[in-house]
């Protein structure tokens, strides 16, 4: 008993920036840390209503617990303001997790320079400048990173080029992050397979999504508390880094 109040108390005293934590994945993250004691920096872009409703759900549950940041992950000189907002509202960083992202289809043939910026941007770009300049904060408190990846970096999705793309680059800062940041920070990440169908477009039509759901061994996408419980074992996991986690209900290894 002793020995768990005292992980409590340790608990209460970690901070983690979720980036894109306002809904969906990032909500269930967001949610999942804050019930294990964790001090939240919730960053958002648009979704400014949906961010400070789950703040004050769990600001009534524990005070001044979490906090909300606004920003576009595009603007890359701005994303060290993250990290400082954290500090300054905080004292401290124990965790990064890159989860927000762009997601949608760019065929060959028909995807433009504009694409390549959204999605290399959001899902590649900003990831590594903010592990950058989460990196000397993190070293403080021998905290760590986590990101989002996919598991179709290995086997790719067909008319995803460019989002496969960034994802596999993704994977590649993961692997030499936790070469360079070693032993100070570890880096590690999850990689999902079907967790929520796009809330937009047409990729995945009903006839699709039935198809994809069969491949899956376990016969269910993912939810986003999978994803969460998952990213709170790596957060917990001290001799882990340089892993990539598949979270996909058995489907990589029939893919």
């Amino acid at each position: 008993m002793t020995e768990q109040v005292a992980d409590g108390r340790a608990n209460e005293q970690r901070v983690a920036l979720v980036t894109g934590g306002a809904r969906r994945v990032g909500a269930a993250i967001v949610r999942r840390l804050h019930a294990a004691g964790w001090r939240i920096m919730l960053h958002y872009r648009a979704s400014s209503a949906d961010a400070a409703a789950l703040a004050d759900e769990l600001n009534q549950l524990r005070a001044a617990s979490v906090a909300t940041v606004q920003l576009d992950l595009l603007d890359t000189p701005r994303l060290p303001e993250l990290v400082q907002a954290t500090l300054a509202t905080f004292g401290r960083l124990d965790a990064l997790i890159n989860n927000a992202s762009s997601f949608y289809a760019t065929p060959v043939g028909s995807f433009s320079e504009a694409a390549w910026d959204d999605l290399l941007g959001s899902n590649l770009k900003a990831p590594l400048f903010l592990a950058q300049a989460a990196a000397a904060a993190l070293a403080d408190t021998h905290g760590c990173i986590v990101s989002m990846v996919d598991i179709h970096t290995e086997r790719p999705y067909p008319h995803f080029m460019l989002y496969t793309a960034a994802k596999a680059g993704l994977v590649a800062m993961t692997r030499g992050l936790a070469r360079e940041l070693a032993p100070a920070v570890r880096v590690n990440a999850v990689a999902p397979g079907s967790n929520l169908w796009p809330e937009h477009g047409k990729a995945f039509d009903a006839v699709e999504q039935q198809r994809i759901v069969d491949t899956i061994p376990l016969q269910r996408i993912g939810a986003p508390e999978d994803l969460a419980q998952a990213i709170e074992f790596l957060l917990n996991a001290p001799y882990l880094t340089g892993v990539v986690l598949p979270v996909d209900g058995g489907r990589s290894v029939v893919l």
